[in-house]
């Protein structure tokens, strides 16, 4: 019998939880960190733990790649009672061949439902909140987006416009091969929540 994807959540939920509760420690965490005085300062049970669980997430991973299990979870987002599931990579699973692929297709309906709820909203960048942005600017980005992911809180709604490896694009580092625009919607200025 092949895990599905819920069942790897499911395991990697467990596995965290056993790690937490002290049934899985890694007893040679110390010759992972190679700087002896952050050994010596850190609580090294609590890191045993962090690679314990580590470890244990990079064989799902594998079993992901060997058995082609996706890391695509889908996620119910409403707004102004209107709601929409979105495909995403799950946070503790890999984007495996096809995954990317998925996200792309939805970008279409993720859009579609973005510009129903944001009707008459200002628009901010999320990194610049200084000064509201165009619509024009906003489809400008949307162009060059590959993929795109809604998030939503009680008076303002996020949209993330994507490239690149969807594992990478979350990260400074990955930038420009990789990124996300997140554009707020709001109807006044926008809260000082961090997305």
């Amino acid at each position: 019998m092949q895990y599905t994807t819920i069942d790897l959540i499911n395991i990697l939920d467990q596995e965290l939880q056993a790690t937490w509760k002290g049934k899985r420690v890694l007893l040679s965490s110390a010759n992972r960190l190679n700087n002896p005085v952050v050994a010596k300062a850190i609580d090294m049970t609590k890191v045993g733990k962090v690679f314990a669980y580590q470890d244990f997430r990079n064989q799902i991973h594998e079993y992901q790649k060997k058995h082609q299990v996706s890391g695509v979870v889908w996620r119910k987002s409403t707004f102004n009672q209107k709601s929409i599931e979105c495909p995403e990579i799950h946070n503790q699973l890999i984007a495996i061949d096809g995954d990317k692929e998925k996200l792309i297709e939805a970008k279409k309906s993720v859009l579609t439902y973005w510009q129903e709820v944001t009707k008459d909203m200002t628009y901010w960048l999320a990194s610049d909140r200084r000064f509201p942005i165009s619509k024009e600017y906003v489809d400008r980005l949307i162009v060059q987006a590959e993929w795109a992911e809604i998030d939503a809180a009680l008076t303002e709604i996020y949209l993330g416009l994507c490239w690149g490896n969807p594992k990478e694009y979350l990260y400074k580092w990955a930038f420009p091969q990789s990124g996300c625009y997140r554009i707020i919607a709001a109807n006044d200025r926008p809260s000082s929540i961090k997305i």
